[in-house]
């Protein structure tokens, strides 16, 4: 079943698809389904540096948008 991710870019939102959760990052998007259906993602990033946070959002997004083949 082949997903899309719905990721929105903000230049002037650096922090777009993250959020701290009392004191540890997350990252959230939207995959949405053949099916016509959608499913939220939402992943902790584990740090509460705001800098790595963005380059773990970065990495998990990139990953979103081309999954690897299985």
């Amino acid at each position: 079943m082949k997903q899309t991710a719905s990721i929105r870019i903000q230049p002037d939102n650096p922090d777009h698809h993250l959020w701290n959760n009392n004191g540890t990052f997350w990252c959230h998007y939207t995959l949405h389904l053949p099916d016509y259906t959608k499913r939220r993602v939402r992943q902790s990033l584990g740090t509460p540096s705001l800098e790595r946070a963005r380059k773990l959002r970065d990495q998990i997004l990139r990953r979103a948008v081309k999954p690897e083949a299985n």
